[in-house]
């Protein structure tokens, strides 16, 4: 059974959604800070962090972006009907052009978002000891995890509206390629 459209834009907006709602989750499991307890040797600190899934929401939200982000790439290329249109047609609209671009700048910076904190998050948790005895066991920054979030939906979003562009720029190219068989391939204008 051969993909439509409608399909590719409901896969994407779902893995979209569960990015979004995984970064949501991750912003909100996050700890404000840990507890400093004090080292037995009387020179360290000893960071106790409450057990959070942040890190690991962090990461499954970033997986399920680019899984967004991967299908909707290509669901914009994919031969719908056994049909395929050069790529070079698609760019040539300079609206999908544009669209294109800034999903893939989004996607880019929701990524970055996600993973800045999270990545911090799981430093903090892996290296819990410290020499400064006023260490004050921090947390990632407040609200990346979040913006991340809304980037990531924010990027799906975008994408859907490129995978219409690109159901109307696959539209007008078959239109061309059948109005030029109709008049044997020689243009109305060159008559």
């Amino acid at each position: 059974m051969a993909a439509t459209v409608a399909q590719m834009a409901t896969v994407v907006s779902l893995l979209g959604a569960v990015s979004f709602i995984l970064g949501v989750l991750a912003e909100n499991k996050k700890p404000a800070a840990g507890t400093a307890v004090p080292g037995g040797d009387g020179v360290s600190v000893i960071c106790k962090y409450p057990g959070d899934p942040t890190v690991a929401l962090g990461y499954l939200s970033v997986v399920f972006l680019i899984a967004s982000t991967v299908v909707g790439y290509l669901a914009l290329f994919y031969p719908y009907k056994g049909r395929s249109v050069p790529q070079g047609a698609m760019f040539k609209h300079t609206t999908f052009n544009a669209f294109f671009n800034i999903a893939l700048f989004t996607t880019g910076l929701a990524v970055a978002l996600l993973l800045w904190p999270t990545i911090t998050e799981q430093v903090h948790l892996k290296n819990n000891v410290h020499r400064d005895l006023s260490y004050e066991c921090p947390t990632a920054k407040t609200g990346l995890l979040g913006g991340g979030a809304f980037l990531s939906l924010d990027s799906a979003l975008l994408w859907l509206i490129t995978l219409m562009l690109a159901d109307n720029a696959r539209e007008d190219f078959f239109d061309e390629t059948t109005s030029q068989a109709y008049d044997g391939g020689v243009g109305v204008n060159s008559l």
